[in-house]
């Protein structure tokens, strides 16, 4: 299939260019309209009960939300200063008049005392805006911001509104700052790794279109249901590392067989035939873990789930078609505009630098016939050093992010900080709501009393009344995200309701709960489907049972030791201050969910490109050890280039200013390192020796499907053979 598949590329090469350039021109200007088109929040699962509350909130009583605080301060009048309260009461006058604000609560209208400051020098007002969904007050309070602003006051604003309003600048700031940061030091490399400058471009040009490609497939998926914002990160973050990747291996490879010899044309067939078939296998593995994503309820982790889809199919399709397309019309000139470089030793292979034998010469192979002298020793010390790093997860504590996520500096957090340290009830700005239906005021009222007795719990009053419907607010002591926040919540719902009525609790704190009990109730499933998919898709890429199961297990170890070092850093804030973040005592539990999928797929990743030439020498030669050590020789200089590169993309991002995506950037670095050094230089090649000929086995009734249906052609030998333990040559024990 990929032999045919690329004979089609060569015929077709100046279609397939026109295509990928056609997608380009598209992506360049209808596809950059993702930008505006994507969403903010989506963050609570649909049937949660916090979900329901809010909406039945809605419904029975109107807006009763909090969508925007407005902090006024000055550093020589109090609140009670008739300069203060004239700029401060002519300001939300005019605010109040305008048609996207529904209401405006200040200290001079309630002289509530929660809304003064210790020192009376600043007070902050309470905005309701008038949209009926995130994006719609997003945009509503995007028009209001000017009118905010306070003569002779220091004003800021914060709130659930502006927070996400600063989150999604800050976001597309850092893809920014990422792109900037990470394309010329890719060059550079590229330039170091391949020699020359018409190589060294290709993976970049890969790397554009995957990312336009992508941003024209999720546009036209916000036609239909909502993305996050933070899809456009993953886009540009596994889009230009996975098209440098497969760029990376597939150029490596046609070179490789240019200069053993092949035509253009040929070299290509065989090119596509095997780097193309590892490609797509790949691609498919990948795409697959992030397909599981898409069994949570959330809107944020659904919309992440397909922008990495996109990201990665398009990065794998343009490398199985636009790439050989203008390889096909450079053909030796691949190797044209070359680079003299002083330390860089003339080699006959260009393109891996491999030994004429690479079964018995070259670094990479000695280091595997090291390790397979010695397999017992290596894998223990690896499992057990990847355990050890993989410890600090057992103590992870989950809990719902908030304005911290943010930098230091960032106007809605310093508005969260300064309410919480500088005003009586700092609390108050995210108050447990309790929705009472059926009822009349004064069994809300009673029920309201009750609540204001529990454990935690500083207050209780009725915040609104409609008809049977009352709205209760419970503060409590602490932040929202604390135990005894959660707590209370708990407590409340665990009381009977009043007779004939119905209690529904909301709230930011309810609305953590009930995420992350919704997480663990599909986080068994996500895992099964990935699982799943990936041996299936290992079992017809490879024609054994084994090496997937053993892939399963390998990743597993490798994302673990990826998540006890997140938990090490992020939960308890090592490296903080050089990370340039603020610890917060625990993880949000949607960021092991996203490194799960992601890091489960680009543990893969590597695992495909060393047992495809592996499995190439086996069918080849039967012999197991000769086997692993020639598929080291061959792709150990192309892994180790790939994640070098890969790291440099996820860097970019690993220094950006919102928190989680830095820990998602911190831990891909840590799952790469890990990766390509000890799982697939150290572990690989001990457990392959270990196991000998049964890496190959399969049952007879699946090696006769391998063989009608699996993804096992090569233009070396299109049929390749189903070993058993038994079968084949070389020793029994490898």
């Amino acid at each position: 299939m990929f032999a045919w598949w690329g004979r089609t590329v060569v015929r077709l090469r100046w279609v397939v260019l026109a295509a990928a350039g056609l997608l380009v021109v598209v992506g360049a200007t209808w596809g950059l309209g993702l930008f505006g088109a994507v969403s903010g929040g989506g963050f609570a699962d649909p049937d949660a009960e916090s979900t329901r509350a809010q909406e039945r909130i809605d419904a029975e009583l109107g807006n009763q939300a909090v969508d925007v605080l407005v902090l006024y301060r000055s550093d020589t009048a109090t609140v009670d200063d008739p300069a203060f309260e004239q700029a401060v009461t002519g300001t939300l006058d005019d605010l109040a008049a305008h048609p996207e604000v529904t209401s405006v609560t200040s200290w001079y209208d309630t002289q509530s005392p929660a809304l003064v400051a210790t020192d009376r020098r600043a007070t902050y007002a309470l905005v309701q805006l008038a949209g009926t969904d995130e994006d719609a007050k997003t945009a509503g309070y995007d028009e209001i911001r000017p009118l905010l602003d306070a003569p002779g006051l220091a004003t800021q604003a914060g709130g659930p509104v502006p927070f996400l309003d600063h989150a999604n600048e800050q976001s597309i700031r850092d893809i920014t700052r990422a792109e900037l940061i990470a394309m010329p030091i890719l060059l550079v490399l590229l330039v170091i790794i391949f020699g020359g400058l018409v190589a060294a471009s290709m993976p970049l040009l890969v790397g554009v279109l995957a990312i336009l490609g992508a941003f024209v497939a999720v546009r036209a998926l916000t036609l239909v249901t909502d993305v996050s914002v933070f899809a456009i990160n993953v886009i540009t973050l596994i889009g230009l590392g996975m098209a440098i990747d497969y760029a990376l291996f597939v150029v490596s490879r046609f070179r490789e067989e240019l200069a053993a010899g092949h035509p253009t044309d040929e070299a290509l067939v065989r090119t596509v035939a095997t780097a193309g078939r590892t490609v797509a296998v790949s691609g498919l593995i990948i795409g697959t873990s992030l397909v599981s994503l898409l069994i949570f309820p959330q809107p944020f982790l659904t919309g992440i789930g397909f922008g990495g889809m996109a990201a990665v199919l398009v990065a794998m399709l343009a490398s199985v078609t636009a790439l050989p397309a203008l390889l096909a019309v450079l053909g030796p000139r691949i190797n044209a505009l070359a680079v003299p470089l002083p330390w860089r030793r003339r080699r006959a292979d260009p393109a891996a630098g491999a030994a004429a034998d690479p079964a018995t010469a070259g670094a990479w192979a000695r280091i595997a016939r090291s390790v397979m002298r010695r397999p017992v020793r290596y894998a223990t010390v690896v499992v057990v050093g990847l355990l050890l790093l993989a410890t600090p997860f057992a103590r992870a504590e989950f809990g719902g992010f908030d304005e911290r996520v943010l930098p230091a500096g960032a106007e809605s957090r310093v508005v969260a900080e300064t309410i919480a340290e500088d005003f009586p009830d700092g609390a108050s700005v995210g108050p447990v709501e309790v929705l009472v239906s059926g009822a009349g005021p004064d069994v809300a009222q009673a029920f309201a009393d009750e609540i204001a007795t529990l454990p935690g719990a500083t207050g209780a009053q009725i915040a609104a009344v409609r008809d049977a419907s009352a709205l209760i607010r419970v503060s409590y002591v602490g932040e929202p995200t604390g135990d005894d926040a959660e707590e209370l919540v708990r407590t409340i719902r665990d009381l009977p309701p009043p007779a004939g009525a119905e209690v529904l609790v909301g709230g930011r704190t309810a609305a953590d709960i009930d995420m992350l009990d919704s997480l663990g109730r599909y986080l068994p499933w996500m895992a099964l489907l990935m699982a799943t998919a990936t041996m299936v898709l290992l079992f017809l890429a490879f024609g054994s049972v084994v090496l997937p199961v053993k892939a399963v297990l390998m990743n597993l170890v490798s994302v673990g030791a990826s998540f006890g070092v997140v938990v090490w850093v992020f939960q308890d804030g090592h490296f903080a201050d050089w990370l340039g973040f603020t610890p917060t005592g625990f993880i949000d539990p949607t960021n092991p969910i996203l490194m799960l999928a992601v890091l489960f797929g680009l543990a893969t990743d590597y695992e495909v490109f060393l047992l495809s030439r592996v499995r190439e020498e086996w069918d080849r030669t039967g012999d197991n050890t000769a086997s692993v050590a020639a598929g080291l020789q061959h792709t150990g200089r192309i892994i180790t280039a790939a994640a070098l590169l890969l790291i440099v993309v996820v860097a970019g991002f690993a220094t950006g200013g919102i928190s989680f995506i830095k820990l998602i950037g911190v831990g891909m670095i840590v799952a790469i390192v890990v990766d390509a050094t000890l799982v697939r230089v150290l572990l690989v090649p001990a457990t392959m020796r270990l196991l000998g000929r049964w890496n190959w086995w399969a049952p007879g009734p699946l090696g006769r499907l391998y063989r009608r249906f699996g993804l096992h052609e090569t233009p070396a030998q299109p049929q390749l053979m189903s070993v058993g333990p038994t079968g084949g040559g070389g020793d029994a024990s490898g």
